[in-house]
């Protein structure tokens, strides 16, 4: 098997359009959270969210381009250009047919099905735009990231709510490790923050009203975000033999099912995933230092995943570091996990632990070190990244620095 590192990285989220100025809104406990504008918001209850508001993307794409995306293919080869600009890798020859793309989103072109459905039965046109479906269809980033950078080998979309990201990267993880690629692009994106997005999301009862509390007494509820983060997944001798800026290696990957409750989490599914995370990356339980946990901000998914956390990591459970930057940017369904693995490799890389902002009060139930309001500076040399989504499918992530 393989070793598996990462070459580059890119996003765009409410923190900052790139990945500077994310870590560093993150190390200064920075919220992007507030009031959404869009149309009829006013018909909504909710009305704060992640949103990105400082992006202009006629300033990045031209007419034709715009003319086929969708604001999640638009978040999505935006954050694309900055993880392989990074990189510095060229997709020419040989290699564009073993790079390809995994990209993670829940609710695909969901604005451009907003915005159709708008104009049929609110305004009553009878004719949409000739491209609807190649803008809407969830594959539309991954085909995009691909025709931009000339990537030939295996390229699809994951898409299993909030966990899309994270299994799109481990299977990312898992094509560079068994061989089957050199380089894989990877990541998740995500755009839900429109009429028809939040109204669907209200009708489940989980959103807040005022803000992303995790693992607090007081927390109330999620709160959405937008956005995308893209990594380059490569080869570690390829990366080596180039003399590549390696950010941090890919230990191991797991996935599990609940297989209890379309909507409820549960302990015992959340437990496996970690516990087979760790064996997958041949680390003890000990050597984790910090993780970026789910914290939705829901009452039941904070008590279930310190449960979980608790059982598995035992005694060394009370030393852990673990934050939600949920808190600052938002759930941002399909492309959380990846935001989220922004900060794993800051806490590998700069020993900066991004924090969980907005916390209040302390809740017996989510008795963990959470880095309440303020980031912390400790290295650490081992991290994980967890995500339990809708529907009972978990995904957890480990990382080493090298």
């Amino acid at each position: 098997m393989k070793r598996v590192v990462v070459t580059g990285q890119g996003t765009i989220n409410a923190l900052g359009i790139d990945v500077a100025s994310t870590i560093q809104a993150m190390s200064e406990s920075r919220c992007a959270i507030g009031q959404m504008e869009f149309t009829d918001i006013n018909r909504l209850n909710i009305k704060i969210g992640g949103q990105i508001k400082n992006f202009d993307p006629k300033e990045y794409f031209e007419r034709q381009e715009l003319s086929l995306y969708d604001r999640f293919t638009q978040f999505a080869v935006f954050a694309a250009r900055e993880a392989i600009l990074q990189s510095g890798l060229i997709f020419e020859g040989e290699l564009s047919h073993y790079s390809g793309v995994v990209l993670g989103t829940a609710g695909g072109g969901l604005q451009t099905q907003d915005e159709s459905y708008r104009a049929v039965y609110q305004e009553g046109k009878n004719r949409v735009h000739p491209f609807i479906v190649p803008r809407l269809m969830n594959n539309a980033a991954v085909s995009h990231v691909s025709l931009a950078n000339n990537l030939k080998g295996p390229s699809f979309t994951v898409s299993t709510a909030c966990a899309s990201s994270n299994h799109a990267m481990g299977q990312a993880f898992n094509l560079v490790r068994s061989g089957a690629a050199q380089v894989m692009i990877t990541g998740g994106s995500e755009s839900m923050l429109c009429f028809g997005g939040i109204k669907a999301w209200e009708g489940l009862r989980v959103m807040s009203h005022d803000g992303c509390r995790p693992f607090c007494a007081t927390r109330n509820g999620m709160v959405q975000g937008e956005g995308a983060a893209i990594f380059v997944f490569e080869e570690y001798e390829h990366a080596r033999a180039r003399g590549a800026l390696i950010l941090a290696e890919i230990s191991g990957f797991a996935m599990t099912s609940d297989a209890a409750d379309i909507v409820m989490p549960s302990i015992g599914g959340a437990r496996r995933a970690i516990l087979a995370a760790l064996k997958d990356a041949k680390m003890n339980p000990e050597e984790i230092g910090y993780i970026n946990a789910h914290g939705t901000g829901t009452v039941a998914n904070d008590k279930t995943e310190t449960s979980a956390i608790k059982e598995v990591f035992k005694g060394h459970a009370k030393n852990l570091m673990v934050s939600s930057t949920k808190s600052m940017h938002g759930h941002l369904i399909g492309g959380t996990g990846a935001v989220e693995l922004i900060a794993c490799i800051a806490a590998l890389k700069d020993g900066m632990i991004a924090p969980t902002v907005g916390y209040e009060k302390a809740d017996p139930n989510c008795d963990l070190d959470i880095i309440p309001n303020h980031a912390r500076d400790k290295k650490v040399s081992a991290v994980m990244s967890n995500a339990f989504a809708f529907g009972g499918l978990n995904a957890v992530i480990a990382l080493r620095s090298i």
